[in-house]
């Protein structure tokens, strides 16, 4: 597998994680809730709680704790789960490589300012 091939499947793999880990957690029903006029477009004010965070969190590592054990233990499930993540992604921008990260891995081209 080409290099490209193989960061196009591990960007897929990210987004359907991420989509499976917080899209579609607990944060779906902050996220549905009447926005806070006194907070809205304030930076600093947050409108998630402590507790809110926590379960956020919990939920995300153990969707992605348990996306991970999958994809050891029964690839073909895990490869479902992918799939089943993909149809909340279509419409999302391709995840970039943030710069902290970059060290010592190479660019594809046009791939980095």
């Amino acid at each position: 597998m080409s290099i490209e091939s193989n960061r196009r499947e591990i960007a897929r793999e990210a987004k359907a994680i991420v989509a499976l880990a917080f899209r579609n957690g607990p944060i779906e029903k902050i996220h549905a809730g009447k926005l806070c006029p006194a907070c809205a477009g304030r930076p600093g004010i947050s409108r998630i709680t402590d507790d809110e965070m926590k379960t956020i969190m919990k939920n995300a590592v153990n969707q992605v704790y348990a996306l991970l054990v999958l994809k050891e233990e029964d690839p073909d499930e895990y490869e479902s789960k992918i799939r089943f993540g993909e149809r909340y992604t279509a419409k999302w921008d391709e995840p970039e490589m943030p710069r902290r990260r970059r060290v010592g891995i190479r660019p594809h081209p046009g791939e980095w300012p």
